[in-house]
């Protein structure tokens, strides 16, 4: 959720750390701050509001010093305001802390720390964990990094932390546990901290991405030295940086979202490639290739995952029903823990994140681990902490998805997953050489459809116009196309915070109906397809209420036209793949209705986009 980043070197730290958070801003935009070791000594500036309130805070000429540490805030205990944002400073300003994650046996600590005479000022629980490292600190004479150490053996819950000391001046201590972060190793003898790469790579392109458990002592002096919370010393793992610094800007766009959802016929391209291979009619997925066999002995299909990763889970669903013929279970992550679910070790579990550090995800995952099942993985970050701790997996190859809501991310989800189901297929033999065939062409054929379904925009965007002071609206589809009818919806309150609800449609007549009268309107997957004429009733339904229709239908399609108030049209394709057309202009209404509303579209309130607390 919150964003961290620091620096130790021979540059002024205040200009990395402010481009740094601005970088990490989708990831918590409630308040931000910065802790600066100087000649003046610890200097602390915080306020309540963005990256740009901050700056403007502080004035011109920022804070100077070499080493210091940076937070940009989505909060979590304790409203956003200047007293509750990050750093949190000792009683005597020594010692300044920036924190992600949830402690969440804070409460037992504070009574103590209070009882110990401990005074504490906000309303967070990240300040227990400063209040304790400088009582170790006092009571047991321990330096910072074994303070920390000290400190962390009675905490409860996730964390990435990062803490300076204005008794080791050049010094940076950093732990996680459940929560990202990633050192950056510069060239001139400077070091990088950060939640994710993003801040990192405008800087260099070697990075040691922490483990649980791990404590990171960074000093100008001696550099980097890693060890564990048991006190063992470790040698830390360079890695290079993929990504590219371009993919981090808006590119022209507006808005980082309409950027990435213009962005998808590369993305849904660049997921697929060298993975279909259309001369020799195969799927080749090295990532788990291993595990194929895993998956044709399977009895069960279990996926996980949040937000738009369980909808693409749920299209995942039916792709390996439909293909593979393997039942599948699809669960909320933030669920999966807390029912004792039956877990079988011939069962596989496919873990679905767009970041890869989603606690609830990677809670679930522990779990069903732990009962013996297969877990495969399905990210985007390179080095993310579901790609270390599952069994196998495969990136998406999505690039860097900066607007809070996801659109890319959830195409590039489904076609990983049609890849997955189409492999998994073949090998079983539950699909047909010709068929198989024919999916793959029309799989390929994919990227330049949605070329196409881009083009509508200047008719989305009139749509948009007419719909944009809705108080509600419906969502609705059939088989493949009913997570698409969810995630529409869930993209128009994500962003435009109007009330939207997604439904299967037959189900319409069993409550959502009573909602439909002129003002309504009911947003409608209706292509060509096996359950077509069905649809075609339901729209009836909703005009015989006088219902307001926007369909996305097939090139062609005269039946809904002469029934509807809007379609979009949109290239045919099999049952299988309409979901990676269908979303697109769905993506565009939410995205064109929230800016016509005057909505901060890649920072919608109150969200984040990686969610690394439950």
């Amino acid at each position: 959720m919150c964003g961290i980043v620091g620096y130790v070197g021979p540059k002024e730290a205040w200009p990395i750390l402010i481009s740094g958070l601005k970088r990490l801003e989708y990831r918590g935009y409630d308040s931000a701050g910065v802790a600066i070791m100087g000649d003046k000594g610890l200097q602390v500036s915080k306020c309540k509001g963005r990256v740009a309130d901050l700056e403007a805070h502080v004035g011109k000429k920022g804070l100077k010093g070499t080493v210091g540490i940076g937070h940009t805030r989505w909060a979590t205990h304790g409203e956003p305001n200047d007293v509750n944002a990050h750093p949190h400073t000792s009683a005597n300003g020594e010692l300044a802390l920036i924190h992600n994650g949830i402690i969440e046996n804070y409460a037992t600590l504070k009574e103590e720390l209070i009882k110990r005479g401990y005074v504490f000022r906000s309303e967070t629980d990240t300040e227990v964990l400063v209040h304790l490292i400088d009582d170790i600190q006092r009571t047991e004479g321990t330096d910072l990094a074994e303070s920390v150490r000290l400190a962390l053996l009675n905490v409860v819950g996730a964390y990435a932390i990062v803490v300076v000391d204005a008794k080791s001046p050049d010094m940076l201590v950093a732990a996680r546990k459940s929560s990202p972060l990633v050192i950056g190793i510069g060239n001139d003898g400077d070091h990088f901290l950060a939640s994710d790469a993003t801040p990192i790579v405008e800087h260099t392109r070697n990075v040691v991405y922490m483990e649980d458990g791990e404590i990171a002592i960074i000093e100008k002096e001696k550099g980097l030295r890693v060890r564990n919370i048991k006190n063992q010393e470790l040698r830390p793992s360079v890695q290079a940086l993929e990504i590219q610094l371009e993919t981090l800007e808006k590119g022209g766009y507006d808005h980082f979202m309409l950027k990435e959802i213009n962005e998808q016929p590369r993305s849904i391209r660049d997921s697929m490639r060298g993975r279909l291979n259309i001369a020799g009619s195969e799927v080749v997925l090295g990532g788990i290739k291993d595990y194929e066999q895993k998956f044709v002995n399977a009895k069960r299909i279990l996926v996980v995952g949040c937000g738009t990763s369980w909808h693409a889970g749920m299209v995942g669903e039916y792709l390996f029903e439909e293909f593979a013929r393997i039942p599948v279970e699809v669960e909320y992550a933030s669920e999966f823990r807390y029912r004792d679910p039956v877990i079988n070790e011939d069962d596989i579990v496919i873990a679905i994140s767009q970041s890869g550090e989603t606690a609830d995800t990677l809670a679930a995952i522990e779990l069903a681990k732990s009962r013996g099942a297969t877990i495969i993985g399905i990210c985007n970050v390179v080095g993310s902490s579901i790609a270390r701790i599952t069994h196998a997996g495969s990136y998406t190859h999505a690039g860097p998805e900066i607007g809070v809501a996801s659109t890319k991310a959830f195409t590039a989800q489904v076609t990983l997953l049609t890849l997955m189901a189409l492999m998994i297929g073949h090998r079983k033999g539950t699909i047909d050489g010709a068929r198989f065939q024919q999916l793959l062409l029309e799989l390929d054929a994919i990227p330049a459809k949605v070329e196409r379904v881009l083009k509508t925009e200047a008719q989305i965007k009139y749509i948009a116009e007419i719909y944009k002071d809705a108080r509600n609206a419906l969502y609705l589809g059939r088989g493949y196309c009913f997570p698409v009818a969810l995630e529409g919806a869930l993209k128009l309150k994500e962003i435009s915070y109007i009330h939207a609800e997604g439904y299967p449609a037959a189900e319409m007549k069993h409550g959502p109906i009573a909602l439909i009268d002129e003002e309504m309107p009911v947003f409608v997957i209706a292509t060509q397809g096996a359950s077509y004429e069905k649809v075609v009733s339901n729209i009836q339904e909703v005009k015989a209420r006088k219902g307001k229709v926007i369909a996305i239908v097939t090139e062609g399609d005269t039946v809904v036209k002469a029934i509807a108030d809007h379609t979009i049209e949109i290239p045919a394709s099999p049952d299988a793949l309409v979901p990676l057309l269908a979303v697109v202009p769905l993506q565009l209404i939410s995205y064109h209705i929230a800016v016509m509303r005057g909505c901060n579209v890649d920072q919608p309130r109150n969200l984040a986009k990686s969610v690394t607390v439950e």
